[in-house]
């Protein structure tokens, strides 16, 4: 089960990094108003994202890469939560509110199983 985990997580995070590159514009909208310097958070983000699931795809994480990588999930989870409350849409899909919050657990899920890798 540790493959299969490893594996999809390193797909997840490679498609989204490269997509963060592709669909910049999209990705642009859901960094809260907060933040400055919103075209580079989301080029360090994929590049991040493409990072890691090239490490995951490669060989199998130690408990520091472990850690790095839920500390990101974690750290870009308030962008989730700012597309839930904006009611953004997910790309190019418009999604109910309600789906954009049930959407929020997944980071969790995601985090889960970088522990079970």
């Amino acid at each position: 089960m540790r493959h299969i985990y490893r594996f999809s997580l390193a797909i997840v995070f490679s498609v989204a990094g490269f997509l963060h590159f592709k669909r910049e514009e999209s990705f642009e909208k859901v960094v809260p108003d907060y933040l400055p310097f919103k075209r580079f958070i989301v080029h360090a983000s994929g590049v991040v994202e493409i990072v890691f699931g090239l490490l995951l795809f490669f060989k199998r994480p130690g408990k520091t890469l472990k850690n790095l990588i839920n500390a990101f999930l974690l750290a870009v989870f308030p962008a989730n939560i700012y597309m839930a409350r904006k009611k953004l849409p997910l790309g190019t899909i418009e999604l109910p509110k309600r789906l954009l919050y049930l959407r929020l657990p997944l980071q969790f899920v995601l985090m889960g199983m970088v522990k079970r890798i």
